[in-house]
């Protein structure tokens, strides 16, 4: 059964479907299906995701603000328009240097 936050066949900007929390991290799953999910987050300034790994390549894409994302202890800064992918089993970590926001898509596989 696919799921969703947003109708489908209209327009939106990822930036006004996800408000920002204090001191707090906010996700919206966009698609969840059992190929994979789409999920949006706002991170406020100082928040982070702590090194983790996932089983799959997860594609990243800075839709507002400013991000440090780690991977394997390489630090990446990204801002608006750009994306990066973490590759399967290599640990990763993302850091708001500042209020941003971020679509994670994961296609499992």
């Amino acid at each position: 059964m696919e799921k969703s936050i947003f109708e489908h066949s209209n327009v939106f900007r990822f930036p006004g479907k996800v408000d920002y929390s204090a001191e707090g991290i906010i996700s919206k799953r966009v698609i969840d299906r059992t190929a994979g999910t789409v999920t949006l987050f706002s991170f406020d300034k100082g928040q982070r995701l702590s090194t983790h790994s996932a089983p799959f390549d997860a594609l990243v894409q800075v839709v507002e603000g400013n991000a440090e994302i780690v991977i394997n202890e390489i630090p990446f800064t990204l801002g608006a328009g750009d994306a990066i992918i973490m590759p399967a089993g290599i640990p990763h970590a993302v850091n708001a240097v500042e209020k941003f926001k971020m679509v994670l898509t994961m296609i499992k596989g």
